[in-house]
């Protein structure tokens, strides 16, 4: 028997090819418009600096948070990163165990009023010694560094061991999300978040600080921290040329258009590069950038002014491989920029460092970031 057609499904079936197509089109634009996928954890804490170990700690307490103060809006590990890159700098040179426990123990300067570490006002002992192994006065502990006092109304039990340690990197993490959070801040809004860091250090410097490195690990949160990337054209033979002179040994003054040459004398701390063949800084960004018929400036401040300038507010993920990375004394003054490196991306750099060493590959440095600049 055959099957006839109404008016309506012929329609449909002479329209159908053409909805395809637009339905198609309007899936593509939905996937292109969608925010970049945050990268894994363990891209995340390569690019960073932060031991993964501790980054799992941040984000764990970000996510166990609503259950502790569930009016609290806002948290996220950025901010747990920030506050710890400042008070110890994510547990440097100490071991972090499987479960989370930091060996040798975190220790503040004694508050006996002494002035030392800054302190001018004492503090008595609140736990018998207990966190702080101080009978007598308060230590600030832990990689969030809490008054034993203040851990014993904001510590929280992170890692379900029926404790609450604040050597603990879980435990410790949780207890800084209860402090920030208060009774319930909204710390989406930047007036509240500058408030709660605020209470947790009663400095504006300090607040600066934080909030730098706050939206700095933000990007990298987000997925705007291009992970992988692959320089292309002149990036690309401005890095080969850069990375063929690993290995070359620092000279003060060294590098020029045509490669490593003798230096002069003396570096600030006095190193003499007459010589030694090789490169200083800024003439391994020289020497890379000739390759491509660019001539940089022969100092690392005055490159700062060569092509498109990147501020340090923009963050590490302004950044495109080829890139000039400067470093500053104050990263807002590019008067006191002393260093420069080329970009390779992840986060990474190829630079002559400094007298003694080599040109060599490493993580961009933390201290001092001052952006960059994009000569190409």
């Amino acid at each position: 028997m055959t099957r006839r057609l109404g008016c309506g499904a012929a329609l449909l079936t002479l329209l159908g090819a053409p909805l395809l197509v637009l339905l198609l089109v309007l899936v593509a634009i939905a996937a292109y418009s969608k925010p970049p996928a945050a990268p894994p954890i363990e891209a995340v804490g390569e690019v960073s600096g932060i031991p993964s170990r501790m980054l799992a700690a941040y984000q764990n307490a970000a996510t166990r948070l609503p259950e502790e103060v569930p009016a609290c809006r806002g948290m996220r590990w950025p901010i747990l990163a920030g506050i710890a890159r400042i008070e110890s700098n994510h547990a440097s040179g100490h071991t972090v165990s499987d479960a989370g426990d930091i060996t040798p123990r975190i220790l503040g300067p004694r508050l006996d009023g002494s002035g030392a570490g800054g302190n001018i006002t004492a503090f008595p002992d609140t736990d018998n010694g207990r966190f702080d192994g101080d009978t007598a006065y308060e230590r600030a502990v832990g990689p969030f560094q809490f008054l034993p006092s203040t851990w014993n109304g904001s510590g929280r039990d992170a890692n379900d061991d029926h404790a609450t340690d604040p050597h603990n990197a879980d435990d410790a993490a949780l207890g800084a999300a209860v402090y920030l959070c208060g009774k319930g801040r909204n710390l989406e809004a930047r007036a509240q978040l500058e408030a709660a860091i605020f209470q947790y250090n009663h400095s504006q410097a300090y607040v600066q600080d934080v909030l730098s490195w706050i939206d700095r690990y933000s990007q990298m949160s987000t997925g705007t921290i291009p992970i992988g990337q692959r320089p292309t054209g002149t990036a690309r033979t401005v890095i080969d040329a850069a990375l063929a002179q690993e290995g070359t040994p620092y000279s003060w003054g060294g590098g020029n258009a045509n490669g490593p040459s003798t230096g002069i004398c003396c570096s600030p701390s006095g190193k003499s590069g007459v010589r030694i063949r090789g490169f200083d800084c800024s003439g391994l960004a020289l020497y890379a950038y000739a390759q491509v018929g660019i001539n940089l400036p022969r100092t690392a401040a005055a490159q700062a002014g060569a092509g498109r300038r990147i501020p340090a507010s923009a963050g590490v993920g302004a950044l495109r491989p080829g890139d000039l990375v400067f470093f500053a004394y104050n990263p807002t003054n590019d008067a006191t920029i002393h260093h420069v490196g080329i970009y390779l991306g992840n986060g990474k750099m190829i630079n002559a460092p400094r007298p003694g060493t080599n040109v060599r590959t490493e993580a961009l440095w933390d201290d001092g970031f001052a952006g960059g600049t994009r000569p190409l």
